[in-house]
C-alpha cells in the first residue's frame, strides 16, 4: 500500500484531526484516511435534482412550504 508523508501541517489542524480521531476511536492515520476518502469521493449535488427530490418528498408527506410569513408568525408566537 502506498505511503504519503505530510509536511508542514499547522498545529491547530493537527490538534483538530487528533481530536476527531479520539472522538471516533481511530488512529490519527485512520482518521486522515477517512477525511481524504470523504473529500475525494464526495459528489457535487445538482441543485435542481436536489430540489426536485425535496418537492416530491414534501408532496408525499403533505408538508406545506415554509414562507417568510410562516416563519415570522412562528417567531412572533414565541417559538425559536
Amino acid at each position: 500500500m502506498p505511503t504519503i508523508t505530510l509536511k508542514g501541517v499547522p498545529a491547530d489542524l493537527y490538534e483538530q484531526i487528533k481530536q476527531r480521531a479520539a472522538e471516533h476511536r481511530r488512529s490519527l492515520n485512520s482518521e486522515i484516511i477517512v477525511c481524504l476518502e470523504r473529500s475525494v469521493k464526495s459528489k457535487r449535488i445538482d441543485p435542481d435534482t436536489f430540489l426536485s427530490r425535496v418537492d416530491r418528498l414534501r408532496e408525499r408527506v403533505k408538508l406545506t412550504p415554509l414562507t417568510d410569513d410562516t416563519l415570522r408568525t412562528a417567531k412572533e408566537a414565541g417559538r425559536p
